[in-house]
């Protein structure tokens, strides 16, 4: 069994995978911090839920009351989000792992000591549980120097500016149902739609380009992320705002719910207004824009795909955007359901069992 754990600022969720990689049942803790929602196989409740620590216990109670204890796992694996130049793979966690992620926290203050949390909870509670972790950033460590890199002096450079790219997990998985298909071709553009959103130039199975940068913020029109903009506009915001006023606002304010009061695609079609309908215009605009050029850096289009929330049930963004890349072919358009427990647990085991990557 594998117990898969994703650990946000104030939620952890987890699932529980079988040996055939099927979910067993999974689980959420949200609102952590007082009195915080706890769902365990679709039943419901309020808890008083003071930290990380206190809901990891609530995961291994569930899991016992269920007749599966820690002992009896195989291993727990970790999505992390930021590894950044120091991991390109899934890897066993050790105390220089968990070290190297610490150290990655600075590129991802709002997402690594939270992914941390767990891990430490788990090690000081069942010290002889296997732990594995996987990289959000991993699947891009393939992306050429020269589309990694920002034009800026070698100084900053060196304090790790770059391009690193996100929503890794979500991609490997997708490559990986698309290979197992027989349906993976030489060069594949995958989009992932959400409330995060993001697209990825795949070649040979590899990542090659990816719309999100140094952080997730950067790419295309999200729910209430920004996606790209002049630097200058947001040192412009900065000195209006603050900087941890203008960050809160590119990442929580803007996209989608700037845009058209609404950081939800369905809340907006219901909406109607002409703010909604330009919201959506945009998101669809911008992922098109952001296309334009993953082909050019692929050379061309074999073949598109969606995941995600938006991607997999929004029919309408779906078709318009593939419709707007009508120009680089007509090719097959692959609807893939994001599998990220499945894709960390899968990567886990072969980690374990040897194989190579």
């Amino acid at each position: 069994m594998m117990l898969v754990v994703n650990a946000g600022s104030s939620s952890l969720k987890f699932a529980l995978l079988d040996a055939a990689l099927t979910e067993v049942f999974d689980g959420a803790v949200s609102e952590i911090g007082g009195d915080a929602q706890v769902e365990v196989g679709g039943v419901a409740q309020t808890r008083v839920v003071a930290d990380h620590d206190a809901a990891t216990d609530l995961m291994l109670d569930a899991l016992r009351d269920r007749g599966h204890p820690v002992a009896r796992l195989d291993a727990a694996v970790h999505r992390v989000v930021h590894g950044g130049a120091a991991f390109d793979g899934t890897v066993r966690i050790t105390p220089e792992v968990i070290a190297g992620i610490e150290a990655q926290t600075p590129l991802a203050p709002l997402h690594n000591p939270h992914n941390l949390a767990p891990i430490r909870a788990l090690a000081a509670r069942a010290p002889d549980l296997v732990q594995v972790a996987g990289f959000d950033t991993a699947f891009h460590a393939t992306v050429p120097e020269v589309a990694r890199t920002y034009a800026l002096p070698e100084d900053d450079r060196t304090q790790g500016l770059r391009r690193y790219g996100f929503h890794g997990i979500s991609y490997a998985g997708l490559t990986e149902t698309l290979r197992e298909s027989g349906d993976l071709p030489p060069r594949l553009l995958a989009l992932h739609l959400g409330n995060g959103a993001s697209l990825c130039a795949i070649q040979d199975g590899r990542s090659v380009a990816t719309s999100m940068g140094y952080s997730p913020t950067a790419g295309l029109t999200m729910g209430t992320r920004s996606g790209d903009i002049d630097p200058m506009a947001a040192i412009d915001m900065a000195r209006r705002h603050g900087i941890d006023g203008a960050a809160d606002r590119l990442n929580r304010a803007s996209g989608l719910l700037g845009l058209g009061g609404h950081s939800d695609m369905r809340a907006l079609l219901a909406d109607g207004s002409e703010a909604a309908r330009f919201a959506r215009a945009h998101f669809i605009y911008w992922a098109v824009r952001h296309a334009g050029s993953a082909i050019a850096a692929m050379g061309g289009l074999d073949a598109l795909a969606f995941t995600g929330g938006i991607g997999q049930n929004d029919v309408g963004v779906r078709d318009e955007i593939a419709a707007r890349l009508a120009w680089a072919g007509e090719v097959p358009v692959h609807v893939v359901v994001a599998e990220e427990e499945r894709t960390l647990a899968r990567d886990a085991r072969r980690l374990l069992d040897g194989e190579p990557r």
